[in-house]
């Protein structure tokens, strides 16, 4: 089939799709700072990532202060990656409706978005921290770059067939972890480059480490594909426009019913529960807290103070991820103020806590400030400057 023909066959924007859609940036905010909310736990760790990894923090934390790291952890964890998936599916049907509005070929240059994506990730995966996603939506979008040019029936069997693949592998990998012997006892990590190691220490350890540290979005490659086109079409079925009420109520159902099972799968499953609670439930959550932050800005007339400030964060969203690593990183590694490996067990948890609010009171004062003077982000605005110029030269 012709790239022509098969543009005929994807759905076309409506007639007028060029108002701003008012939830998309609160929720870009909201799944920001909700990755924040997962990825601070590594951060206070005192073995960082490999800690996080292969360490148990609750053996020397006291028991009351454990439960609540465990249900605090798991009220964010995939839940906000899974929302932060499902956005970037949407950002990139959205432009798709763009380029066709414009007369524009689809995809078109996107392979140059992409590859500037991913080398944006390569950068932060180096010199910030080991957990980058933007690699991993970078090879994602440019694959369903592709799938949205062809016709919506191929675009569900795609999706369906991504999903398959995911659940099969998921079921895999839970299995494996359930039949794997229990642990050995925890021990420190010596030599520890997160505490007592240089920034360049840390760079060193990543390109080491590089399988171990890049498996996840290797692993999760087809959920991120179904999710990208799950999300692609949720915009098209209206689920962030007023006439999606009933699509939205529904994706509530599935949200409210997805999360009491994701919580006991994360809490009390062990790492077998704890994996297929992340890539398995709480994706099905993350759909309904799309809808919920859907319902709650549709229903103002104006946005509060708090939905402004989460719009703000969501409009800079790739400086807002970058920012927050770069603030908890020197927060809590040796190369800065070394926090993480300072903190009494005892006062860990709450410590964590309120790094948190501190570094989401930067980014959040930084995102409001900056945009008092400037229509983008620091980090979008160099993205976009290196864009225009490649594509110049083209």
């Amino acid at each position: 089939m012709s790239a022509s023909a098969t543009q005929r066959t994807t759905p076309q924007p409506p007639a007028a799709p060029s108002e701003r859609i008012a939830a998309l940036d609160v929720l870009r905010g909201v799944a920001i700072l909700g990755t924040l909310a997962t990825n601070i736990w590594i951060f206070t760790d005192p073995g960082g990532f490999l800690g996080y990894l292969l360490e148990d923090t609750a053996s020397t934390t006291p028991a009351g202060w454990a439960a609540v790291e465990a249900l605090l952890q798991q009220l964010s964890q995939g839940k906000f990656l899974g929302l932060l998936t499902l956005l970037f599916g949407i950002g990139l049907e959205i432009q798709r409706r763009s380029a066709l509005r414009a007369g524009r070929r689809w995809p078109g240059r996107y392979t140059v978005r992409a590859a500037l994506l991913f080398l944006d990730g390569v950068v932060h995966y180096l010199l910030v921290v080991e957990f980058d996603v933007l690699m991993g939506y970078a090879v994602t979008g440019a694959v369903v770059a592709y799938l949205l040019a062809t016709s919506e029936r191929a675009q569900r069997a795609w999706m369906l067939a991504a999903a398959g693949v995911h659940v099969l592998l998921l079921g895999l990998g839970t299995a494996a972890l359930t039949a794997a012997p229990a642990p050995p006892a925890p021990g420190g990590i010596e030599p520890n480059p997160y505490a007592d190691g240089s920034w360049w220490d840390l760079v060193l350890l990543r390109v080491d480490a590089a399988v171990l540290f890049r498996i996840e979005p290797v692993f999760i490659q087809a959920l991120s594909v179904a999710l990208f086109l799950l999300g692609a079409r949720l915009l098209r079925a209206g689920a962030l426009a007023p006439v999606g009420a009933a699509l939205r109520r529904r994706l509530l159902v599935v949200g409210t019913v997805a999360l009491p099972v994701d919580l006991a799968l994360g809490v009390f499953g062990g790492p077998a529960g704890l994996v297929l609670a992340r890539y398995g439930t709480a994706p099905l959550v993350a759909l309904g807290l799309l809808a919920l932050v859907v319902e709650v800005v549709g229903r103002r007339e104006r946005p509060g103070a708090v939905g402004r400030r989460l719009a703000e964060v969501g409009r800079m969203a790739l400086s807002g991820y970058v920012l927050q690593n770069v603030v908890a990183s020197a927060l809590c590694y040796g190369w800065g103020l070394g926090l993480a490996s300072r903190l009494d067990p005892a006062v860990r948890v709450p410590a964590t806590v309120a790094l948190y609010v501190v570094v989401v009171a930067v980014v959040v004062a930084f995102a409001h400030l900056w945009l008092r003077r400037f229509a983008r982000g620091p980090v979008e605005w160099l993205w976009n400057a290196s864009y225009r110029a490649l594509t110049r030269a083209r």
